[in-house]
């Protein structure tokens, strides 16, 4: 009995010590890490972690459901897709066509309102209230400086950063994306409670507006930029410019690093559903009018889904891009595989959501489960 007395008191003794030193060297958030995602059996940010966050409310107006379309649900998923549905825990697929849904089916016990977190899907959103700012006069121009906004940038290569290279993920600055690592800063700003404070850490040691590198950093800013901008929190003005006016059906979940900072974390962490978040495709597809009203200049939309830079023509303004045979996608993209895909000229929208992607993960790839999604939407299309 003392032996295990004794072995208690070296645990606690030890756990003190580990707790002292992870607040002497800044790294407290690995505690919060570890009670939210890694007790939970996980080894990365999951698709209903937002539960163990502090969040917003981005309240609804006046829904406007989809339109089921003439051959709803008439066709089964391929084998191909079923098997991939299984195998990487898809929890929603859908396919709109001609701004009706054609086809619908939820798996794991989520259903058409469960929420779920976008993760990067929330980076196309920001991209969008950049535009929005910019027609409402907020912003001047794509070419603004960050440093009008954020004082922190304003020396050296920083001050040649703009509000559109942040849009364009050229930032130049040292943001690193790592997502398994628990010191790296995107780590660090998943779970740390001074979201802004880990940003104004960033240093930018590469010219700016050169050459595309994926940084969650970026967009984090941009959304600093933005409520610096309008005034407006971000995820209020979020839910003034596109949730309200889209006729989302259901309120959703914004993250934020913590009730006392109430910084969103922009960058990912709308917790929403497959049907709510391809109205955002919708928008786009349609160049920024919807309901015959321009919600988003439709220039501005243009810009966005066309490659900024020759070297990297896998992305836009905040859009990924791909080209498939003679068709051309744009897409939202999120962590472990969640996407809102659209083709404009077939005026077609593929959303998935999901556990995880197939196993050839990367940081700014095109991963092989993204091909087979579109593949087998369109086969079924065709029976």
């Amino acid at each position: 009995m003392k032996f295990i007395k004794k072995i208690i008191k070296l645990l606690l003794v030890v756990i003190s010590l580990l707790v002292v030193t992870l607040y002497i060297t800044d790294t407290d958030y690995l505690i919060k890490a570890v009670r939210t995602i890694y007790m939970n059996g996980y080894t990365t940010a999951y698709l209903e972690d937002y539960k163990e966050f502090d969040n917003q409310i981005i309240n609804i107006d006046k829904p406007q459901p989809w339109k089921n379309h003439n051959n709803y649900n008439s066709v089964q998923p391929t084998d191909r897709l079923a098997k991939a549905n299984k195998d990487w825990g898809t929890i929603a697929y859908v396919i709109i066509k001609n701004d009706s849904v054609w086809f619908e089916e939820y798996y794991d016990g989520f259903g058409p309102k469960s929420k779920s977190n976008s993760f990067s899907m929330a980076k196309s959103y920001v991209s969008g209230l950049l535009g929005k700012a910019v027609m409402e006069g907020y912003i001047k121009n794509l070419d603004q400086p960050v440093c009008d906004f954020l004082p922190t940038f304003c020396d050296s290569k920083a001050a040649n950063m703009t509000v559109g290279d942040l849009s364009t993920m050229s930032s130049g600055t040292n943001w690193d994306e790592k997502y398994y690592s628990p010191l790296s800063i995107t780590t660090r700003a998943y779970f740390d409670d001074d979201l802004a404070k880990v940003m104004n850490g960033l240093k930018v040691v590469n010219e700016p507006g050169q050459t595309f590198k994926y940084a969650s950093g970026d967009t984090q800013m941009l959304a600093m930029v933005i409520e610096k901008a309008t005034g407006k929190k971000l995820y209020k003005y979020f839910e003034e410019s596109f949730w309200k006016p889209l006729g989302s059906e259901n309120e959703t979940l914004w993250q934020v690093d913590s009730e006392s900072h109430d910084l969103v974390k922009a960058y990912c962490c709308i917790a929403s559903n497959a049907k709510d978040f391809a109205r955002f495709g919708k928008l786009y597809k349609d160049y920024g009018k919807w309901n015959g009203k321009q919600i988003l200049d439709s220039a501005f939309v243009a810009k966005s889904i066309v490659p900024k830079f020759p070297s990297s023509p896998q992305y836009g303004y905040g859009w990924w891009l791909q080209k498939r045979g003679d068709k051309s996608f744009f897409m939202m993209r999120g962590h472990l595989g969640q996407y809102v895909i659209v083709e404009p000229t077939d005026n077609v929208i593929i959303v998935r959501l999901g556990h995880q992607k197939s196993p050839d993960q990367g940081v700014g790839v095109f991963t092989d489960d993204i091909g087979l999604y579109i593949e087998e939407a369109y086969k079924m299309m065709e029976q």
